[in-house]
């Protein structure tokens, strides 16, 4: 693009003929001229004291590109004009000007109004530049642009001199400075020095003024750059997206619709139909999450750029893997936008109200989302989920449920989103074709959660902070009161040692960090808690309900039988709370764990029992299978060797982190074996007499194995668990507890 874009400047009086022609549009996707008043008085401050005002970011138009951009001339102005720039940047600025030079016949934006702007000379030669700019709307305006000898006996200069044509400037400058001398003069002659001074000092005053002004209109340099004419439009697009007056990214939603129109399609009036479906979330940019979706599921992209390509009919350059070109339409139609916008809405909808369901993902209201940017991705995610065969769906929700939780305990979506999404889609998606595919993401997590620091998480709405509550909100904290499940409408956000008492130890934010918060209703906030300490609350509630059910009550909030205790302590001090904190991050850690990292979150409490118990069968055969070889992978059978190895190159591929010196003893080894293997080294012909006094024969030994495979499979891929497999693996669980004692 080195030849595309001109860094130049302008000058005041030629920057204030162009607005008067008519040389500057703005293109339908910019918002309104919205600067209140003393906006456009600020920036007269600015250009008059002489202080930068940010460059401009012009495009030099074309027929075909005005057109594109249904643009407008800048507000208020009313003439023919001979459109040249299409503003990209400066609009706010712009018009600003022209309305405070040109004063033309209408209101200031929301107002009834007109206004007229004014510099006070003598507040400006004296610096008092604070009272030296001002503007009415009231008759004393137009009054005062109507009588030239009362702007210069008051010393008012109306800014819409600048914008006049010929010598109106420096006429009123050297009528402002005649007016002062006459004044001397007078003066003099009736022999009132002190007016006679008065009169001199505004003389010298009007002269200094007037050099200022010239200098200003002739010299004062406003910075832009052109953008030429012949620059392709999904460049300009991108750059649409990146910048404006503000600082803030330009909505490249209403650049899209501003490209549509001329389509035939309203974006607009499209997403009005839609926003009611998509209103729980409390974000302005869903309407974009709509055309993000739409790109990631057509083009697995979602950045402005790969936007543009949504237009019907507009081509896109795609290179094959030989790195031969081609060129490909996305969207071929008015049609096919419609129902591809369509599809988003709806994948946006379902998304919303999975991740609200307090058996799913318990954000049960949009504050306690952990992260609003990660609906994209999660919804496009989702939508091919539903479209694999029926027997992959299960396993899929699995791995998206792993990637999210991931994602959120690792902040992943706090820097650059749209990327991130577009990477997210393509990794999890390529992982549900291929279970060896399973993104980095998700190993770091599994390396990293246990050393999240909860006791930083003190701001609610952060997305750890959202997470632990939802995961509260999933393992179905109970009221304490009640005892019930709440329903989401009730839920609040409560400490367990009150705030109040924070508050007296001085504890600063320490007192709401998220292993103090938990889930109850605002009546039991108010009823119970109020601002007892626990160990004033808890025995009023076991003396109502007895003291099991109401611990039971609390292990539901991720507070161990331990962490009850200490909040029992009487006196409870600075160091009992430290303490408790310390025990409920063990616990919501070991929560995470048991619940995210091995994903048995979605299975019932008793498959979830009994997935634990397959697991310390399967630590305690590792360790037996360890001791029984020395520790020497040599002794491993070969066959089973060679599978190892071949995980650990899978594994070292998918986390180049991974040190394989780590991993030189059958200890470490047997973390890649599964079940089957395990089996298969017990029952080897040269390794079983190390194992026979133990298991007795290897038909039992087959069977066991069998059963306890095929409930652990069932479990862990998903499958419906019936009463057969269940009981059977029930058996093997017990056979195995009792052989490995």
């Amino acid at each position: 693009m080195k030849d595309a874009q001109k860094p130049n400047h302008i000058n005041l009086t030629t920057l204030v003929n162009r607005l008067r022609e008519g040389r500057f549009v703005i293109p339908d996707f910019q918002r309104d001229f919205e600067w209140e008043p003393w906006d456009i008085s600020a920036l007269m401050s600015s250009i008059f004291r002489d202080y930068y005002i940010s460059s401009l970011l012009l495009w030099k138009g074309k027929d075909e590109n005005f057109d594109a951009l249904s643009c407008e001339p800048i507000y208020a102005y009313f003439g023919d004009g001979s459109p040249e720039y299409i503003v990209l940047d400066g609009q706010q600025r712009l018009t600003a000007m022209y309305y405070a030079f040109m004063a033309p016949e209408a209101p200031a934006p929301r107002r009834a109004n007109r206004f007229r702007y004014f510099i006070r000379v003598d507040k400006f030669v004296d610096e008092a530049f604070d009272d030296a700019f001002t503007y009415y709307w009231t008759q004393r305006g137009e009054n005062l642009i109507k009588d030239p000898q009362r702007q210069y006996q008051e010393h008012m200069f109306p800014l819409s001199v600048i914008g006049q044509t010929g010598w109106a400037l420096p006429n009123w400058v050297q009528a402002y400075e005649r007016y002062w001398e006459n004044e001397a003069r007078n003066a003099h002659e009736r022999r009132e020095s002190d007016s006679e001074r008065e009169a001199v000092r505004n003389t010298e005053n009007a002269r200094y003024f007037g050099d200022h002004l010239r200098g200003i209109t002739e010299q004062y340099q406003v910075a832009y750059i052109e953008l030429d004419s012949d620059l392709e439009l999904d460049k300009v697009c991108d750059i649409f997206t990146q910048v404006n007056s503000r600082g803030v990214r330009l909505d490249v939603f209403d650049l899209i619709n501003a490209m549509l129109r001329p389509k035939g399609l309203q974006l607009r009036y499209m997403w009005r139909e839609a926003e009611p479906r998509l209103n729980f979330v409390n974000t302005d940019r869903m309407n974009v999450y709509v055309l993000q979706v739409m790109s990631i599921l057509r083009q697995a992209y979602c950045s402005p750029k790969y936007l543009y390509y949504l237009l019907p009919g507009q081509e896109r350059q795609v290179r094959e893997p030989d790195g031969t070109l081609r060129r490909e339409v996305l969207i071929p139609d008015k049609a096919d936008f419609e129902r591809s916008w369509n599809e988003a809405v709806v994948a946006l909808e379902k998304a919303i109200d999975l991740l609200r369901h307090p058996q799913e993902f318990g954000a049960v209201a949009s504050r306690y989302l952990p992260y609003v940017a990660i609906l994209p991705a999660f919804a496009a995610l989702q939508t091919e989920a539903r479209n694999l065969p029926d027997f992959s769906q299960l396993d899929a929700q699995r791995k998206i449920r792993q990637w999210y939780w991931a994602s959120v305990f690792l902040n992943r979506y706090s820097g650059s989103v749209e990327s991130t999404s577009a990477r997210d889609y393509q990794d999890v998606k390529a992982w549900f074709d291929n279970d060896t595919a399973e993104p980095e993401l998700i190993g770091e997590f599994r390396e990293r959660f246990r050393t999240i620091d909860l006791r930083r998480e003190t701001r609610s709405g952060t997305s750890v902070y959202n997470a632990i509550f939802n995961l509260l909100v999933l393992h179905g904290a109970r009221d304490w009161s009640t005892g019930n499940v709440p329903q989401h409408d009730e839920l609040d956000d409560h400490h367990i040692v009150p705030k109040s008492w924070g508050k007296e130890n001085r504890l600063g934010n320490h007192i709401d960090c998220i292993l103090n918060r938990t889930p109850i209703t605002g009546a039991t906030n108010r009823d119970v808690i109020r601002s007892q300490l626990p160990n004033e609350y808890l025995h009023k509630l076991m003396s109502e309900n007895g003291e099991s059910t109401v611990r039971k009550v609390f292990e539901s909030h991720f507070i161990s039988p331990a962490a009850f205790d200490i909040l029992l302590r009487d006196p409870f001090t600075e160091h009992d709370f430290d303490q408790f904190l310390t025990e409920r991050q063990r616990t919501i850690q070991d929560a995470i764990e048991d619940l995210l990292v091995k994903s048995r979150l979605d299975l019932t409490p008793r498959l979830r029992e009994m997935d634990a118990q397959i697991e310390e069968v399967e630590l305690a055969l590792r360790k037996l299978v360890a001791d029984g070889l020395n520790d020497d992978p040599t002794n491993l059978p070969g066959h089973v060797h060679a599978k190892i190895k071949e995980r650990l190159q899978i594994a070292i591929r998918t986390n180049p982190a991974l040190d394989l010196s780590g991993y030189i003893t059958v200890t470490d080894q047997l973390k890649f074996a599964d079940l089957r293997e395990l089996q298969d080294t017990i029952a080897n012909k040269s390794l079983w007499p190390r194992f026979s006094d133990r298991f007795g024969t290897k038909e039992g030994l087959a069977m066991r194995f069998h059963q306890l495979a095929e409930l652990r499979n069932s479990i862990r891929h998903s499958r419906d668990v019936d009463e057969v497999t269940r009981k059977d693996g029930e058996a093997a669980i017990l056979w195995f507890t009792g052989v490995l004692v």
